[in-house]
């Protein structure tokens, strides 16, 4: 009966209902896309400087990575590496061999990095061969060079120009190469665009005398919540012989940033909440100031307070719960436009991502909790302000409210 009564109540008004559930319908929306907006881009930015930089774990010496030395290079056998790819979750890995070398041609000299990488790893992880604006991508036996069209620019050259590399090789060793340009490519950021150098991994080793060492293998993980399990399986695998690290231990400036975004992205949210909490709020006060005669008539003919109370607090739930629903399936549609069509930003603001090192694009997430945790908040708040109507009912005096 109360149900009943509930619902043929709230629909009496049609006006007066749709208005307090549109309150609720686009609160559940602009949560949706607030945080959707905010997950979207951190993930975005992870899994970009991952694919370009570090991937999501990496093996490696496990003094490498506080000296960026040769001499902490290791050797790692080919049946190993296929052995990590074959493994669940694994989406591609990448052996490397890095280092930094002065780059000559004429009187220009740069100071650049230097990366061998087996070319059919390197763009199954990074898409690197998309990346070529002139020349040929390189092949395992390659002897030539692929460098960056801003150290191109800077050292005038071009396809069929070689290059003076000059360095360290491992354990002291100079490494020495005149390499010809077989490609250029065009990097993402500036950085890298103007100190960037790939060659293949066995004309590397053969540079810098490492016999068969690389540097590191960066891994991708199909989704970073794999990322532990994945790390497991590998130190099991290696007996742990070598270090893994994770992506959040070799950017941690990424980390940090994330972590104060998000933050700041949580105060925000907090404020959109108390915001919507007052529209809702304002929208229930202007419904009961509406339904005050009514509600004096209905207890001066003799029914209970209490039950009152109970069809009131219904019809609040049936109200936020149409809102919560209606905006939960409208949000859906919005977010997945945004998803695959993220925003690129342009101008003045890309120099903020390209500091960086992310790309500068606003990704929206897909993650289904996004959506249930935004609605069961806003839900929260809608079904709080049933307070209000039990609180004025409580203090009704039937006769004042029937002479208005």
């Amino acid at each position: 009966m109360y149900l009943s009564l509930s619902w043929r109540n709230i629909w009496r008004n049609k006006r007066r209902t749709l208005i307090a559930a549109a309150s609720v319908f686009f609160a559940v929306i602009l949560a949706a896309l607030m945080r959707s907006g905010q997950e979207g881009s951190y993930s975005y930015m992870i899994h970009s400087s991952a694919k370009l930089f570090t991937g999501y774990l990496q093996v490696q010496h496990e003094d490498y990575w506080e000296k960026r030395s040769l001499n902490k290079s290791i050797v790692m056998k080919d049946s190993l590496v296929q052995a990590i790819q074959a493994l669940p979750h694994v989406t591609s890995l990448s052996p490397r061999l890095e280092s930094y070398a002065l780059i000559s041609h004429g009187s220009e000299t740069r100071v650049s990095q230097v990366i061998g990488m087996q070319p059919e790893y390197e763009q199954a992880m990074t898409n690197l061969k998309d990346k070529l604006i002139a020349g040929r991508y390189l092949t395992s036996g390659s002897e030539s060079a692929l460098i960056g069209e801003g150290l191109a620019d800077l050292l005038h050259v071009g396809l069929g120009d070689s290059i003076v590399l000059y360095g360290q090789g491992f354990q002291g060793l100079i490494a020495a190469a005149k390499l010809p340009i077989q490609g250029i490519i065009k990097m993402p950021f500036e950085s890298m665009n103007n100190a960037m150098v790939y060659l293949a991994l066995p004309n590397a080793q053969d540079i810098f005398a490492t016999y068969d060492r690389i540097t590191s293998l960066p891994i991708m993980v199909d989704n970073i919540r794999h990322l532990a399990t994945v790390d497991q399986q590998i130190a099991s695998m290696t007996h742990h012989k070598y270090a893994l690290k994770s992506w959040d231990e070799m950017l941690p400036e990424l980390k940090q940033n994330i972590q104060v975004d998000n933050a700041s992205g949580i105060i925000m949210l907090i404020i959109l909440y108390i915001v919507i909490a007052f529209g809702v709020f304002g929208t229930v006060m202007m419904m009961i100031s509406e339904r005050a005669r009514e509600f004096g008539i209905l207890i001066s003919v003799g029914m209970r307070k209490w039950r009152l109370m109970v069809v009131t607090t219904i019809e609040t739930i049936l109200v936020a719960f149409t809102g919560v629903i209606s905006g939960v399936i409208a949000s859906i549609p919005i977010i997945y436009y945004f998803h695959h069509h993220p925003i690129h930003f342009t101008g003045e603001a890309t120099h903020t991502f390209e500091q960086l090192n992310i790309e500068p694009i606003f990704n929206f997430s897909m993650n289904p909790s996004i959506f249930w945790d935004q609605a069961f908040i806003v839900l929260i708040i809608a079904l709080a302000t049933a307070v209000y109507p039990l609180l004025f009912i409580r203090r009704l005096k039937p006769i004042d409210a029937v002479r208005g």
